[in-house]
């Protein structure tokens, strides 16, 4: 595995899109900015290309043969790369499939060159997983009840067990942790994790993975020990 985080400009994306016209336009405009692009157009493709070396996924929801969400979810079987979206389906259930699937982000097509850059270097500023772990002089750590997680890197344990996050949902356990007992508004969440603008129908995707983080740390998903609802205020973590 490699040993030293990438910066953004050295980033490795895969592209899986079986409509070719997009995928050569998509991997053009990213060639362009610096990033090295791999594409392929469809499902077991995309499987035989994914290794340690790729930093981002663009994957199409709608492939032939084995779909976009059932590729994203063999994915995460190994892989906390973090994998964005192409999708025409907008709705909010269509989305939280996506996330549910193991998604980390999504863009609805027709999306602007500007629009896919934007969501590219966000991403990818926000992928700060180490890849190797090392002993690290200074290396701190949150604890809580039997949860121990690096303040540093993408490093999470449950009763000395570790848990594989995604960057999303490690980033979202370590601010909450960070501020244990403060609840958090659902809009200040999206913006400390996502760094983008908010809006209302960002409160799904926080929901989401508010749901996917709770399953792989609680011992009751329903009944949550760690991160609480305070309905109509937002979410917070019990110290």
């Amino acid at each position: 595995m490699a040993e030293e985080i990438k910066e953004t400009e050295d980033a490795k994306i895969l592209i899986v899109e079986d409509d070719k016209d997009i995928s050569a336009v998509v991997q053009l405009l990213l060639s362009h900015s610096g990033y090295e692009v791999v594409s392929v157009y469809d499902g077991p493709g995309a499987l035989m290309k994914m290794d340690d070396s790729i930093d981002l996924v663009l994957l199409d929801v709608m492939l032939p043969g084995m779909s976009g969400l059932d590729v994203c979810k063999e994915i995460r079987r190994e892989y906390n790369t973090p994998i964005l979206f192409l999708t025409a389906k907008s709705s909010d259930s269509d989305k939280a499939e996506g996330l549910l699937a193991g998604g980390d982000d999504y863009l609805i097509k027709p999306f602007s060159e500007i629009e896919l850059l934007a969501r590219v270097k966000a991403i990818m500023r926000r992928y700060q997983v180490y890849r190797g772990k090392p002993e690290i002089s200074g290396e701190t750590y949150l604890v809580a009840r039997g949860l121990k997680v690096s303040e540093q890197f993408n490093a999470v344990w449950k009763n000395g067990i570790e848990i594989d996050l995604t960057d999303i949902e490690y980033r979202m356990l370590k601010l909450l942790m960070q501020n244990k007992n403060r609840i958090f508004p659902i809009k200040t969440i999206y913006e400390n994790i996502w760094d983008e603008p908010y809006f209302y129908s960002s409160n799904n995707t926080v929901m989401v993975h508010i749901r996917k983080l709770r399953k792989k740390i609680e011992d009751d998903p329903q009944n949550p020990s760690y991160i609480r609802t305070e309905w109509g205020r937002g979410y917070k973590f019990v110290g």
